[in-house]
Order: C-alpha cells, then sequence, then structure tokens
C-alpha cells in the first residue's frame, strides 16, 4: 500500500473524531451555562492533552460557536449557536404555521402542493400535501430541485438580491427538458415577469408532463423566504388553468405570510 493510500486511511477516523469531541465541548458548554469552562476543564472532560481542547475550541471559536467573553477567561456558546438555532426556529415555525394552509390547497386544487425553501444555491422542498387526485403522487419532500427550472425556484430568484441571483445564473443553466430556459437573458425577463404579476410557472421546464405555479411566502419583515407551489400533469393541470390556480396560491401565500407576522398593505 502506499503512503497517500495509507494516510488517506488514517486520516478519516482521526477527522470523525474530532468532529465527535468538537461536539462534545458544544454539549459540555450548553450544560455549563453561564459558568462556562475552561481548556483544562474542557481537556479533562474530554481526556485530552490542553493543547488538543486548545484547538477544537479556537476551531469553534473562528465559526463563532464558542466564545470567551473575558480576557483568558472561561469560553460560553457564541452567537453562531443562537443563528442557527434561529434558523431551525424559523425553519420549523414556517412548516407548522403553512401546513393547514398546503393541506387546504392541495383540496382545493385536488393537486399536489408543495412548500419549498432556497437551499445553498437549489431548492429543497420541506412540505408535501397531495390532493384528490394526486393518488400516487411523487413524494418531493427533501428533494432538491434546480432554481431556474422550477416554479417555486423562479419565485425564490425573483426576489432575491442580486448576488443570489448572479451566482444562480453563472455558469451554463442544465436543460432538464427542451423547454428550459437556458438563456441567462430570457431568464432575467422571465424573473421580472414574474415579480410583476406576483407568480411563477413552469410548463414541463423540469420533467415533461410536469407543470407547475408557485407564489411567495413572506416573513415578518417582508422577506421572501420560501414559495408554495402546486404541480400536476400537463394534460390535467394545463397553461390555460395557470390563472385561475395561482388566485389560489396567491391566497394561500398571503395567509401563510400572515401567520408568520406579515402584514401586507397591499393584497398581493
Amino acid at each position: 500500500m502506499t503512503d497517500s493510500a495509507r494516510h488517506g486511511r488514517e486520516a478519516a477516523p482521526s477527522q470523525v473524531q474530532s468532529v465527535d469531541r468538537a461536539i462534545a465541548i458544544l454539549y459540555l458548554l450548553a450544560e455549563r451555562g453561564r459558568d462556562g469552562a475552561g481548556v483544562t476543564e474542557v481537556a479533562a472532560e474530554l481526556g485530552v492533552h490542553k493543547s488538543t481542547a486548545f484547538r477544537l475550541i479556537e476551531a469553534l471559536e473562528n465559526g463563532d460557536l464558542v466564545e470567551q467573553l473575558e480576557e483568558r477567561g472561561k469560553y460560553h456558546l457564541g452567537r453562531g449557536i443562537v443563528r442557527l438555532a434561529g434558523a431551525t426556529t424559523a425553519q420549523l415555525e414556517l412548516t407548522t404555521e403553512s401546513r393547514p394552509v398546503c393541506r387546504r390547497l392541495a383540496a382545493e386544487l385536488g393537486e399536489t402542493v408543495n412548500l419549498a425553501i432556497s437551499d445553498t444555491g437549489e431548492v429543497t422542498n420541506i412540505l408535501q400535501e397531495y390532493g384528490s387526485s394526486a393518488i400516487s403522487g411523487r413524494n418531493w419532500t427533501g428533494q432538491r430541485t434546480p432554481l431556474h427550472a422550477t416554479a417555486s425556484g423562479k419565485v425564490l430568484l425573483a426576489w432575491a438580491d442580486d448576488d443570489t441571483v448572479k451566482q444562480a445564473l453563472a455558469g451554463d443553466l442544465v436543460a432538464y427538458t427542451p423547454h428550459t430556459i437556458t438563456d441567462v437573458p430570457a431568464l432575467e425577463a422571465e424573473l421580472k415577469k414574474v415579480r410583476g404579476q406576483g407568480w411563477a410557472s413552469t410548463a414541463e421546464e423540469l420533467e415533461l408532463g410536469l407543470n407547475a405555479l408557485a407564489a411567495p411566502v413572506r416573513n415578518a419583515a417582508g422577506e421572501v423566504v420560501a414559495a408554495v407551489g402546486a404541480s400536476g400533469p400537463s394534460y390535467r393541470f394545463t397553461v390555460e388553468s395557470f390563472p385561475e390556480v395561482a388566485t389560489h396560491l396567491l391566497e394561500g401565500g398571503r395567509e401563510i405570510s400572515g401567520r408568520l407576522g406579515y402584514f401586507s398593505p397591499a393584497r398581493r
């Protein structure tokens, strides 16, 4: 066996052990609360040398997960933990508040209704409700789909910041079907249209035979944080039906937004 192969085999357990120890430090600091813990205490708790404990704490500190409130004092959980907890709480709240609305929309439309969020350059579906017509529908929950080829993705892009849009449109846009918009100027024009009408659509752009619509969901600050969408087979969920379906989704998006604390002066 070569040195590189041997070293590759040895690196994985060491890295996993470091992660395990870092997690143990976070739990330790959580238990200590206001009292916190110093490097010596952490090293003793983990059964490692002080230098090892310091390196692990330093890595956590660089990620804002651990902080030292006083110079050379004890360590406490950092502000990064609060941000992560806030993001988790927000997503749980989003799912909880959206579920009854999505269930009602699925009943009204008879089609599959999804709630989706932007996730590191893609769309992640976090909630799904089946309509009466979707007897053996596909489960999209947890699935990641492209921003440019989905109705939810277009909604999330239409109200995203300039950097996010620029990054999403950089490079080659994958053509999933002959109908996928892969021309950047054309897609930018599409996003402008989405902002103008308040909803997005795709006609067989991700999969042949699949159409979809989506509308924005806003948080209390008015930021678009999700998209509520409906999808179905193109022979049933026709392009001609889009405006009527959009009316339902826009109302559903407003209701979810209201549940999240958003007050809209205009009804869109």
